[in-house]
């Protein structure tokens, strides 16, 4: 009984990524941060359903080079 919670879990959690990631692309927002909240809080998907659609560049995460650039000062 418990494997089948498990798995069901587990194929909730991809499915919701893979939303997360579908519409996160339709409304012009990080879809890497979207996937891995929805992957750990499903139903995070659903408040992503209900933000508006931003305009604009799509925002990136920084690099980890552009993070030391910005900390340590050009070296």
């Amino acid at each position: 009984m418990a494997m089948q919670w498990i798995v069901g879990w587990g194929l909730v959690a991809i499915t919701a990524s893979f939303l997360a990631a579908i519409l996160a692309g339709i409304k012009n927002r990080d879809y890497s941060y979207w996937m891995a909240w929805s992957f750990f809080v499903p139903p995070v998907v659903i408040w992503l359903l209900f933000l508006p659609k931003n305009k604009g560049p799509r925002p990136r995460q920084p690099s980890l080079d552009d993070i030391d650039r910005h900390q340590n000062g050009p070296m």
